[in-house]
């Protein structure tokens, strides 16, 4: 079933809420579809701004997460990198694993991050450049 990009994240936001909330956090939700974050994440006291990204698995076996953000309005689509200090976790939801992946924004590079589901052909799991999405199903808690 073909999904419309606005349907692909709002699936993106409940699979990401109803992951999160198994892991024991509370779901708070801005007031606002403009804020920088999709969710917020609270847990013993801490709160965690989560944006969530809907990324389908590439041929390769690895989802591909761009650190950007694309608007749309009167004047074209627009797009910019993603500011960093007002979100605190990405959360990537992969409609083939039917899984929530949770990376710290810093930790990737100045773009975005790759995330490999499947074993590389060459088995480089040695290499520090192969991020492996299943260490990363947790929501990291500082």
């Amino acid at each position: 079933m073909a999904h419309h990009t606005t349907d692909k994240g709002d699936l993106g936001v409940l699979k990401a809420q109803a992951d999160i909330v198994s892991q024991g956090f509370m779901i708070l939700h801005p007031m606002t579809e403009h804020a920088p974050f999709d969710v917020v994440a609270y847990k013993a006291g801490r709160f965690y701004r989560v944006q969530v990204r809907y990324r389908s698995l590439k041929l390769n076996g690895f989802l591909q997460v761009s650190l950007r953000t694309a608007w749309n309005d009167r004047h074209g689509t627009h797009t910019a990198l993603l500011n960093r200090n007002e979100v605190d976790i990405v959360c990537v939801y992969c409609p083939e694993t039917d899984k929530c992946y949770y990376i710290r924004p810093p930790l990737a590079n100045k773009t975005g991050f790759i995330l490999r589901v499947t074993p590389t052909k060459n088995r480089q799991s040695w290499s520090r450049r192969v991020h492996f999405a299943e260490n990363y199903r947790k929501v990291p808690e500082e």
